[in-house]
């Protein structure tokens, strides 16, 4: 998720909500945002995803 925010001289700002990184500054359409905002690879949710795989079983030792 994002939040966007138009600035007084009609250019966009985004920000990802998930990790609170601004993605874009002073964008001057909104389907740059789309195209920045598609990019963009947040660590948190990735961080998340990480955590929620499942541990790879360990090998038996050997005797």
């Amino acid at each position: 998720m994002y939040s966007r925010t138009q600035n007084e001289n009609g250019s966009y700002d985004t920000r990802c909500l998930d990790c609170f990184l601004t993605i874009a500054r002073s964008v001057e359409n909104e389907s740059e945002l789309d195209e920045l905002e598609a990019r963009h690879i947040c660590p948190e949710k990735a961080l998340s995803w990480l955590a929620a795989q499942p541990c790879p079983a360990k090998p038996a030792a050997r005797t």
